[in-house]
């Protein structure tokens, strides 16, 4: 019996995973001539031998490849792991960068890939610039009614449950600003449609309640609406409304049929309104409201004609008069208040004035008209008009601080005038923080007279300057 040891031990090595020179595979290869396959020995030729040689590279390929993939090994034709001329295997990028964009193949120039465009939700590199898509014809959504249709923008109608929820904050706020150009702007891109007419009666529904200046802004907006916003037409229904609707606004606003008869006149005066716009209501007026309003306008009218200037009906507002024209118009209300003693008349006639910044003009006016007076009358009446619009705070801290320290500033040249002024001021000066609307700082700062005195006989008769 034969046992071929030899065999099995040849066998024994050819299953390890070292790979073999080329004088042990050729040795195996001339005695190997008997191989076990399935239990049975049989004679296989050399190709045999050379299939498992590559079934064993493939194996060690995988678990290499799946092991550290892109370590640089590469297999020839036969199976055969290809290294470098020195033996040594080929430079590759590191195993341990994260999010590495570079190639793993070994090869290129070691750039990021796509040029660094690549990620998600990259659509291209930095600084690329797209053109316009062209129409693909063969697109299956395709449509060639759309290369030839307009886009426009479109604006839905306004309702009329928003129409004075929109325009009101645009009206009160242009009575900040007063600038006419902004509200053309925001009223062209509302679609008023039919709705227009109704802009001129919420404008001048708020001015009712406003200040003098306020009216007199929305006489200039409707007079620069009208042939932008508005027409001819708009305005002439937007006052017929308002003549309709006037017993409801004389329930907030007393005076409201001669300020709307005021904003008529200016209206004729403006050219928005036609001269003709009396002739439809002669005759056809029951409203006592309404009457009243059309004859206001009408003798206002009639006095233009006279000289009256109809444009600068509401006056100017306080911030864009001079200082001269509000000096002057402060001394008249001073001399109007010593003649009626109305307090109430005069802080009206005050906040008319639309001059807060200004009151210190005001009690500076007031104590120098106390000072150049005879008579106890005329101390006692601007003691309490100054109380009273203290107490009111029409006239505040700063003001009333800075009208003294003028007067005290001043009181010099006016003693010059009237020998009796530093006596007159140190009274007034007392009896004002007496009734509480001047701090004691603001009095100790009143200036004292320096008086000439005899002080003994020992003098010789000599002068001395003393100050209390």
């Amino acid at each position: 019996v034969h046992f071929p040891v030899a065999w099995d031990l040849g066998y024994a090595d050819d299953l390890s995973d070292s790979f073999l020179s080329g004088e042990e595979e050729n040795g195996i290869i001339t005695k190997n001539l008997k191989n076990e396959i399935n239990g049975n020995w049989i004679s296989a030729p050399n190709s045999i031998h050379e299939a498992r040689l590559k079934a064993k590279a493939k194996r060690r390929l995988r678990k290499t490849s799946s092991r550290d993939s892109g370590r640089g090994d590469s297999f020839s034709d036969n199976g055969d792991p290809s290294r470098g001329t020195n033996g040594t295997v080929p430079p590759t990028s590191p195993k341990n960068k994260l999010l590495d964009r570079k190639s793993r193949a070994g090869k290129g120039r070691g750039l990021p890939k796509k040029g660094g465009a690549g990620g998600k939700g990259v659509w291209g590199p930095p600084g690329e610039v797209y053109d316009l898509e062209e129409v693909d014809v063969k697109d299956p959504n395709y449509d060639e009614a759309q290369e030839n249709c307009v886009y426009e923008t479109v604006v839905p109608p306004l309702e009329e449950g928003d129409f004075e929820k929109t325009l009101t904050p645009i009206v009160q706020e242009y009575f900040e600003h007063g600038d006419t150009n902004e509200v053309a702007e925001l009223l062209g891109e509302l679609n008023l449609g039919s709705m227009s007419s109704g802009v001129p009666m919420l404008a001048v529904s708020l001015a009712l309640e406003a200040k003098a200046s306020h009216r007199e802004l929305t006489s200039r907006l409707l007079m620069d609406l009208c042939g932008r916003v508005l027409s001819r037409r708009d305005v002439e229904s937007s006052f017929d409304k308002l003549l309709r609707e006037l017993p409801d606004l004389v329930l907030d606003t007393p005076g409201a049929p001669q300020l709307v008869g005021q904003f008529i006149a200016r209206a004729v005066k403006d050219k928005i309104l036609s001269k003709n716009y009396f002739d439809g209501y002669k005759g056809r007026v029951d409203c006592v409201h309404a009457r009243a309003a059309l004859d206001r306008a009408a003798v206002l009218l009639k006095m233009g004609m006279g000289g009256l200037r109809i444009d600068n009906l509401w006056g100017t507002g306080g911030g864009q008069r001079p200082v001269t024209q509000l000096v002057r118009e402060m001394t008249l209300l001073l001399k109007e208040y010593l003649l009626s003693g109305d307090n109430k008349e005069a802080e009206r006639c005050l906040r008319e004035l639309e001059v807060p910044h200004f009151h210190h003009e005001f009690v500076y006016e007031a104590i120098v008209m106390v000072l150049e007076s005879k008579g106890e009358k005329t101390f006692k009446m601007v003691l309490q008009l100054l109380k009273f619009l203290w107490v009111s705070s029409i006239i505040t801290v700063d003001q009333m601080r800075r009208g003294y320290e003028r007067v005290y500033m001043d009181i010099a040249e006016i003693n010059i005038d009237v020998p009796r002024a530093y006596f007159i001021l140190e009274q007034f000066v007392d009896k004002s923080f007496s009734a509480g609307f001047i701090c004691e700082k603001l009095r100790d700062l009143c200036p004292s007279r320096g008086r000439k005195r005899f002080v003994s006989e020992g003098d010789g008769g000599r002068f001395k300057l003393e100050s209390y």
